[in-house]
């Protein structure tokens, strides 16, 4: 139940926007001032975001969510819920508000179809108690100029463009290069790729505008293509010049980096870890098995970070379960706790052949794993393993068993975006 006094109501126009980033101001202290902001493309999903309203009509809460009807899970694609522009005023606190809004929109994904929700938390200790468990997490890397790679077959043969962005002449051909990714490897695929599915998310990320340079240069291009003139891969990237005591300490900040072959990803990084002026690169998020770190002669030399990337919250357990594929053939009865979703709860029989979808029906027989709806979601794009929840206590059952359900669970390649919203 909301506090008395206020009023779930929904944010369906853009005549809010003004309303709407001041209240976003609370919840998430702005670098850019108001006025700016107002001239940049929103990503706010007009038609699926709420808001909560005090008896004056003022914003005390609100969220949002993505429609994203091809979210890459482990060798499928479906449609999924994004929650985004999550917030509550700091004078609406601790009143329950928040529990409200998720259970609104559990609801609502639900009755769209959509069997799971994602996000990038903000605070990675808020959503857990909601049943999302950490899925994929994220590597940042600083690479020093100069880094040696490995090498590549025929990376010297692909040609190279660079531009100044222009979203209208460039931004298809690389939204179409970051959606196709999805699918590499061929035949596999990259769980968790999620990509611009929205006309304002596609916006949003091809923006330029000086209000977000935070005075840099303007956005740069870098293409691969082969000789036949395809499209391999690219980056978008800005320079920040820098000198130390009359040596140049400039930074290369990559946007966003995407390969289709290893030979493109070769050269795209060969170009960028030689541009003049500069001392290092820096790029993230990538997946943590991203071609960079094995390209490199020293991943050392990166200092590479980690950290919690995308959040899994299974809504529809039977159809999610269904939906994704396994790695290894699987038999086996979960039991799972939900607390906010009890349809979820109960026992599942689980069974699927080796890279094929399972059939998921309830079961009456003894559990051969017992565990929460969270560990299930932080299964749920292959990369984090149930054997890990099983050690730290969060998954229980037979150690064989265990082992063998986590690796039908699992992935060959870990999951993981290029971008956060």
């Amino acid at each position: 139940m909301l506090p008395d006094g206020t009023t779930l109501v929904p944010l369906d126009s853009p005549d809010r926007l003004e309303e709407v980033l001041r209240f976003d101001a609370w919840a998430f202290p702005a670098e850019v001032p108001l006025a700016d902001l107002l001239q940049l493309h929103s990503p706010i999903p007009w038609g699926r975001t709420w808001g909560v309203e005090d008896t004056d009509g003022a914003l005390a809460a609100m969220y949002g969510a993505y429609a994203l009807p091809s979210f890459p899970v482990p060798g499928a694609q479906v449609s999924g819920a994004w929650l985004t522009w999550v917030g509550v005023h700091p004078g609406f606190r601790r009143r329950g508000i928040l529990r409200h809004l998720i259970t609104h929109h559990f609801a609502d994904a639900l009755a769209r179809g959509e069997a799971i929700s994602g996000l990038n938390a903000a605070e990675a200790a808020i959503y857990g108690r909601f049943g999302y468990g950490l899925a994929a997490p994220q590597v940042s890397l600083t690479i020093p100029r100069g880094a040696p790679l490995r090498p590549v077959p025929g990376a010297d043969e692909l040609r190279i463009e660079l531009r100044e962005w222009d979203a209208e002449r460039h931004g298809p051909e690389i939204a179409r290069l970051h959606a196709d990714y999805a699918a590499q490897p061929e035949g596999v695929g990259r769980p968790g790729w999620v990509t611009w599915e929205t006309p304002e998310l596609r916006a949003a990320a091809d923006e330029d505008a000086p209000a977000l340079r935070h005075g840099l240069e303007a956005l740069r291009l870098l293409l691969v293509r082969d000789a036949q003139g395809a499209a391999l891969g690219y980056a978008r990237f800005r320079r920040k010049p820098g000198w130390n005591r009359n040596i140049a300490d400039g930074t290369v900040q990559v946007r966003d980096i995407v390969a289709h072959t290893a030979a493109a990803a070769h050269r795209l990084w060969s170009v960028l870890l030689d541009l003049d002026l500069m001392a290092r690169v820096e790029v993230g998020p990538l997946p943590v098995d991203d071609p960079i770190l094995t390209l490199l002669e020293s991943a050392r030399s990166a200092m590479p970070v980690t950290d919690d990337l995308q959040w899994v919250r299974i809504l529809d357990l039977p159809r999610a379960l269904a939906e994704r594929r396994y790695a290894a053939p699987v038999d086996v009865v979960i039991e799972v706790t939900d607390a906010l979703l009890p349809a979820n709860a109960g026992r599942w029989r689980v069974a699927a052949e080796a890279f094929g979808h399972a059939t998921v029906t309830h079961s009456e027989a003894t559990p051969d794993l017992r565990l929460d709806i969270r560990e299930l979601g932080a299964a749920h794009l292959g990369t984090t393993s149930l054997s890990a929840l099983a050690q730290a206590g969060l998954v229980r059952g037979d150690a064989s068993t265990v082992a063998r359900a986590a690796t039908a669970w699992s992935w060959p390649v870990a999951a993981g975006a290029s971008w956060v919203f």
